[in-house]
């Protein structure tokens, strides 16, 4: 389930048209060859979250923004924009069904090269959905 949920939140992330019109990349993991600004997840980690009668997961995702500049408030409303499209994702998906979303901590950073970081991770509560 950890996998399919990573799967819909990128492709999710990935689809929104005002992130794409900002975003150079939105990928699984960092992107290979992609100029900044970029999104990927940069870890996920799942325990059981199991019912007596449906499978479920406690998964926790981490994405990471990565920007260039010089302004340190410059990529607030991208941050904005990327939380609400992440709390926005549909609970409803094939395989599973989410129980809830919630935003766990933000970490920021900067990095060589006038690179900055925002990593956002957040706590996924998923049950496994019955394929018909």
């Amino acid at each position: 389930m950890e996998t399919l949920l990573r799967a819909a939140l990128v492709d999710w992330l990935r689809n929104d048209p005002s992130l794409s019109g900002v975003l150079n990349a939105v990928e699984e993991e960092s992107p290979v060859r992609a100029s900044p600004p970029w999104l990927g997840i940069a870890a996920s980690a799942s325990i059981d979250w199991s019912t007596k009668g449906r499978a479920g997961r406690e998964v926790r995702i981490a994405v990471e923004l990565n920007t260039r500049g010089d302004e340190i408030a410059a990529d607030g409303a991208l941050v904005r924009a990327i939380e609400q499209r992440i709390s926005a994702l549909p609970r409803i998906q094939t395989g599973f069904e989410i129980a809830t979303i919630v935003f766990l901590r933000a970490r920021a950073e900067r990095r060589e090269r006038n690179l900055r970081a925002v990593l956002l991770e957040y706590r996924f509560r998923i049950l496994e959905t019955t394929s018909e």
